[in-house]
């Protein structure tokens, strides 16, 4: 049994406290997630938990490598991982890995 979650729950759940992403963050994400079951025609289940221990978001891309410093650039960044540049700023959320 899967349950139909909104992008205002999902927004909501994952911008909740300060471990979790902002809401614009939360948002891209939910978008990401979207388009992927759109694409893979296929469901994914929300367990925030798990999304939050396999996504991160960032201020910027200078702060990510900070924590990945075998990357030279941007490009570097996304032929590692899965990368989502949240939309009029600076920050980027990416899949760890």
């Amino acid at each position: 049994m899967k349950d139909a979650i909104t992008k205002f729950q999902f927004v909501e759940e994952m911008a909740q406290d300060k471990h979790g992403f902002s809401y614009e963050g939360a948002s891209a994400l939910f978008d990401y997630f979207e388009q992927y079951e759109n694409d893979c025609a296929t469901e994914i289940e929300f367990d925030p938990i798990a999304f939050r221990c396999e996504f991160s978001e960032y201020e910027n891309f200078e702060e990510i490598q900070n924590d990945y410093n075998d990357l030279e650039n941007l490009e570097d960044l996304y032929a590692h991982t899965q990368v989502i540049e949240i939309p009029n700023s600076e920050k980027i959320i990416i899949q760890q890995y």
